[in-house]
C-alpha cells in the first residue's frame, strides 16, 4: 500500500471536512425534527445521516492529523464524497421525499460543498509526497 506524506492543503481539506461535517452531523442528530419540518425532509433521514458522520468525522480527524497517511485510504475519503453528493442529488429527483424549497437548497448546496471537499482533497493528494518503501 503506496504511504505518503500528505501536502498542506490535503491536510487542511481534510480536517476542514471533518469541521464541517461534524457541525451539520451534530446539528442534524440533536435538531432533526425542527429540521424536518423546515426541509421537508423525513427526521429519521436527517438522524440517520447525522449518525453516518459521527464516524466519518473521527476518521477524517484521525486522518488529517497524521504525519503519513495511505493513498488508498484518503481516495476511499474522495470517493465517499462524490458518492455522499451523487446521493444527495439522487434523494432529490428521485421522488422518496417532498422537500420543501429551503430543503432542495439544504440538500444542493451541502452536496456542492461536499464535491469541493472531494476536489481539495484530490488537489491536496496530488501535492503530497510518495514515502520511499
Amino acid at each position: 500500500m503506496t504511504t505518503l506524506h500528505p501536502s498542506p492543503l490535503l491536510r487542511q481539506a481534510l480536517l476542514a471536512d471533518a469541521t464541517t461535517s461534524g457541525a451539520f452531523g451534530l446539528l442534524m442528530l440533536l435538531a432533526a425534527g425542527p429540521l424536518s419540518y423546515l426541509l421537508g425532509l423525513p427526521e429519521m433521514l436527517l438522524r440517520g445521516a447525522g449518525a453516518v458522520l459521527i464516524p466519518y468525522v473521527a476518521l477524517l480527524a484521525w486522518l488529517g492529523l497524521r504525519d503519513r497517511m495511505h493513498r488508498a485510504l484518503v481516495w476511499a475519503v474522495v470517493l465517499g464524497n462524490v458518492l455522499w453528493a451523487a446521493d444527495s442529488l439522487l434523494l432529490l429527483v428521485s421522488g422518496w421525499v417532498a422537500p420543501t424549497g429551503a430543503g432542495y437548497a439544504f440538500v444542493i448546496a451541502q452536496a456542492l460543498v461536499v464535491l469541493m471537499y472531494a476536489e481539495l482533497q484530490i488537489m491536496g493528494l496530488r501535492r503530497s509526497e510518495t514515502v520511499a518503501a
